[in-house]
């Protein structure tokens, strides 16, 4: 299949998806599993590699910008904006690309090799929109507290560096978190993540809608979900840089 018809038949799913659902009541009854399911169960996840990350920023900005003329809180400024601006946004969504991602594709896909899509269709139910807006509006609610959640912990990684090692003072850490703090950073990230978010599920699930064969096909339908949506979202990020922060 071409790269014309594939987007196109992604787009003609969408429309499907964001249509009046057959019944609010089922969309609601959904809504509040998928919210467990795709955000609560992330926050594992988003807390180990958070941590981990602050934690060696912190270690990696202090051991190479040993320089008596940088002030010694430029380590907490520059892991503070590293984290707002690319980790807990773009490389935190790409991570969750592969987890969240790969958990749509196989599910829906699933669904569609045992014929449980087909049998939605044969009952009137429009099998798009009931299986997959609940997914995309859980996950899009979802992201930016995981994002903030993620910034927060990156920093207190960070702190912890400070407090256990002699590799710079927790009061010059938390000097450089606060300094010349910029705001928007943190409304930047956010807007990015709501991006991202309907880019993992979407994709995730268009792939996995479109499986057709057996238990191989659910798997590569994972594959190029995680694939494709990690490669839209990093497209996305360079266009989003170029317009909120030019």
């Amino acid at each position: 299949m071409s790269w014309f018809q594939t987007t196109g038949r992604y787009f003609l799913l969408i429309q499907k998806v964001f249509k009046k659902p057959d019944s609010w009541k089922m969309f609601f009854r959904q809504f509040p599993k998928e919210l467990e399911s795709l955000g609560l169960n992330s926050l594992g996840i988003v807390i180990i590699i958070s941590i981990l990350i602050g934690a060696i920023m912190t270690i990696q900005t202090k051991l190479n910008t040993e320089n008596p003329l940088l002030p010694r809180y430029s380590t907490g400024l520059v892991t503070r904006d590293t984290l707002l601006l690319e980790f807990s946004s773009t490389i935190m969504c790409l991570i969750l690309a592969g987890k969240v991602g790969s958990n749509i594709a196989s599910e829906i896909g699933t669904m569609r090799i045992t014929e449980q899509i087909d049998a939605l269709e044969i009952m009137g139910v429009n099998s798009a929109n009931y299986l997959i807006l609940p997914k995309i509006v859980a996950f899009v609610v979802m992201m930016p507290f995981l994002v903030i959640f993620s910034m927060g912990i990156g920093l207190l990684g960070g702190l912890l560096v400070s407090v256990f090692t002699d590799i710079i003072t927790p009061s010059d850490y938390i000097y450089g978190i606060q300094y010349a703090f910029i705001p928007f950073y943190v409304t930047y990230a956010i807007v990015k993540s709501l991006f991202f978010a309907f880019i993992i599920t979407s994709v995730a699930a268009f792939y996995g809608y479109y499986a057709y064969g057996g238990a191989l096909e659910v798997g590569k339908a994972s594959t190029n979900a995680v694939v494709n949506s990690s490669i839209l979202i990093l497209l996305v990020n360079l266009a989003l840089t170029q317009i909120m922060l030019n």
